[in-house]
């Protein structure tokens, strides 16, 4: 038996991957990782020399609060004027000046540093702030519109998953690189009085190098010349305000809408609270320095890259809707607990946790929004919600740190409650209440999204983490057979049929297109060369030939208690479909759904085989789907291993290139734990 890997995973022309093989894109995507870990590590670097300028905690967390308040204001004022911007001039020109504007911006921070008076120095650091995020605000449409400009269509959405990868991704990287930088440079203060004067200088100036090099990388693009996209500002003015206006009346009229946006707004604002007070939080709290700092950062974003990548495999079958409430509940009580615990190693592990739940509800929320929105209306949408959480990382950004200046550290007397006294510090009582007002929002959210009310959530859990199934919705037992052409499905389903019938089981034995009278016929216009179908035609072709195949042969035997066993079913309509003709596989999948009622086999057995291999069997007269490119088959096997990679508890991947009678042992071994021998009653 075997399972996908990387051995077994074609590389074909629509992932990551193909987008990388693009020189130009490949040239773009490396100055667009060299941008990104300038940004982190700026900010790393600013705020933590903001917090250095200043002795008391009041002054620390002012100065703080100051830099963060600087550096996400330009988002909210110039965001509109920023994408017209870059539909008005060479972009490759204004990446290249954007790069270099930050160079020398990054670059002047330390040199002021070294002459000017704390006071002065926080002045020109707020000020350096501010320009350099409304220049990198300009920077990145130009850089988002340039990428469709490079990609085919089929490699764009590759294209974007590597943009979100160096943009998040650089996160922990840069965290890293500003900590070994802080103990370089604490070494080198004591031999070089220059050093000595700023233990971030350092850091200061290998961002400030990151942006040259961009700069220089973006500049050798001579392709990024073409002229953009000309636009009258007055239409796109307009066209803002309307889907502003448009987003909200969506928002005041959905419940569930309105539901996912605070819950995501809560979740975001527990991962803020970190970002803004964790320089703080490391010195005040942990008595650490910029490495605390640098861990406790490089914690809550790879706990959010954790949320994101792993959370929804290992949510599995469990609902969306139960899961959004109780994963806030799980990142408010990790910042409560992380707030209490003024211990390095549980810090960070609480960091961690809070990042990993606010990534899980980040990535639910925005999956179950896309759900509930209308393809018209996703656009407009998602702007307004994008708008809303950069409002709220800065409200959350800027007052935190000025919460904890105004609680500072206090000493309450405990006299008449047995003596002693309680040392309160402020960054750790904002952090409590940020924590208990995401547990309260995580509470809130569950009570109005559960849509399993009278089932304890534990026990949903508790199956999950045993592995089991949820209940069956019927009597029997349904096993489909998937794999491309040629992968020996007809021989398997008949020695399958003969080990169950031995057995003494009812077997139902079945296949699409063609298992019903209206079927056949289906299947006659499907597979005939003649036909010039186009792919939405084929699709719909194909849920009509299963909405009776289900209706008429399987549910019926299914409700009596027999096995059904089919060959292909709504997985081969996701692949051939859906990868194939590079149709929206949630499209076909929703197609589906209606179709068969919402009915899921129990079992998916995929045999895998090599395109070439299993078309060299299909004989010398193909019918019309045997007979398409090796390319278009090579997808249609990637699609089927994505769909057994996501659910891997559902589905038996086994290589097609192994003796039949191996395959067949292994698909008995599989299906003996699902369908038991019938007790026989004798008389």
């Amino acid at each position: 038996m075997t399972t996908p890997g990387p051995s077994t995973v074609p590389v074909t022309g629509r992932g990551p991957r193909a987008a990388l093989r693009n020189p130009l894109f490949r040239r773009l995507y490396a100055a667009l990782v060299l941008s990104s870990f300038g940004d982190w590590l700026g900010f790393l670097a600013t705020t933590s020399l903001a917090a250095t300028l200043f002795d008391s905690l009041e002054g620390k967390a002012y100065a703080t609060g100051g830099v963060l308040v600087f550096r996400l204001l330009p988002a909210v004022l110039f965001g509109p004027l920023a994408g017209a911007f870059a539909d008005r001039w060479d972009r490759r020109r204004t990446m290249v000046v954007c790069d270099l504007i930050r160079f020398t911006l990054f670059l002047s921070i330390p040199l002021v540093g070294t002459v000017a008076d704390p006071g002065t120095t926080l002045v020109y650091l707020l000020a350096a702030s501010f320009l350099i995020e409304a220049t990198s605000l300009f920077w990145i449409p130009a850089k988002e519109a340039s990428v469709p400009n490079m990609v085919p269509r089929e490699h764009l959405e590759g294209a974007n998953q590597l943009t979100l990868i160096a943009t998040y991704g650089t996160a922990a990287i840069a965290a890293a690189v500003f900590g070994a930088l802080s103990l370089v440079s604490r070494a080198l203060g004591s031999g070089f009085d220059y050093f000595a004067t700023g233990p971030v200088d350092l850091a200061l100036y290998v961002n400030a190098a990151t942006f040259l090099f961009a700069a220089g990388t973006v500049y050798r693009m001579k392709d990024l010349t073409s002229p953009p996209r000309r636009a009258r500002e007055g239409e796109q003015s307009l066209s803002v305000l309307a889907s502003l206006r448009e987003g909200l009346q969506f928002m005041g009229g959905s419940a569930l809408a309105r539901g996912l946006l605070v819950g995501m707004l809560g979740a975001l604002a527990a991962g803020g609270a970190i970002i803004a007070l964790g320089r703080l939080f490391a010195e005040s709290v942990l008595a650490g320095g910029n490495a605390a700092y640098a861990l406790l950062f490089g914690a809550i974003f790879i706990g959010i890259a954790s949320g994101v990548a792993l959370g929804p495999p290992a949510l599995g079958d469990l609902s969306r809707k139960r899961v959004f409430g109780p994963s806030i509940v799980g990142a408010g009580t990790s910042l409560v607990f992380m707030s209490l615990v003024p211990n390095l190693f549980l810090a960070t592990v609480a960091t961690f946790l809070v990042g990993g739940f606010a990534g899980i509800a980040y990535v639910v929320g925005i999956t179950l929004l896309g759900l509930e929105v209308d393809d018209e209306m996703r656009g407009r949408t998602f702007g307004l919600v994008q708008s809303l959480m950069r409002i709220d990382l800065l409200l959350v950004t800027a007052t935190t740190p000025f919460l904890a200046g105004v609680i500072g550290t206090r000493t309450i007397d405990l006299g008449r409650f047995g003596g002693g006294s309680l040392s309160v510090n402020g960054v750790s009582v904002v952090l409590l209440v940020g924590g208990l007002l995401a547990v309260l929002v995580g509470l809130v959210s569950y009570r109005q999204m559960d849509d399993r009310p009278g089932v304890p959530l534990r026990h949903d859990l508790l199956r999950r983490l045993r592995r089991t199934p949820p209940a069956p919705t019927h009597a029997g037992t349904f096993v489909a057979l998937e794999g491309g052409e040629g992968a020996g499905k007809s021989t398997q389903l008949r020695l399958l049929q003969e080990w169950l019938v031995g057995r003494g089981h009812e077997v139902v034995v079945t296949r699409e297109p063609g298992a019903t009278g209206s079927g056949m016929r289906i299947r006659e216009l499907l597979l005939d060369p003649e036909s010039r179908l186009s792919p939405r035609a084929e699709a719909l072709l194909y849920a009509a030939d299963r909405a009776q195949h289900v209706a008429q042969v399987v549910r019926p035997a299914l409700d009596r208690g027999a096995v059904v066993v089919t060959d292909r079913y709504v997985d081969s309509s996701l692949a051939y479909q859906g990868a194939g003709r590079d149709l929206d596989v949630d499209e076909v999948a929703g197609l589906s759904r209606w179709a068969t009622e919402g009915l899921r086999p129990d079992l998916v057995v995929l045999l895998d085989i090599d395109p070439t291999i299993g078309l060299s069997r299909a004989g010398d007269a193909p019918d019309r789907i045997e007979a398409e490119s090796i390319a278009f088959h090579e997808r249609v096997r990637e699609g089927f291993l994505d769909l057994a990679g996501s659910d891997p508890d559902r589905y038996l991947v086994l290589s097609a290139d192994q003796d039949v009678q191996v395959v067949a042992e292994a698909v008995r071994d599989r299906i003996s734990t699902l369908v038991p021998a019938p007790t026989l009653v004798g008389g």
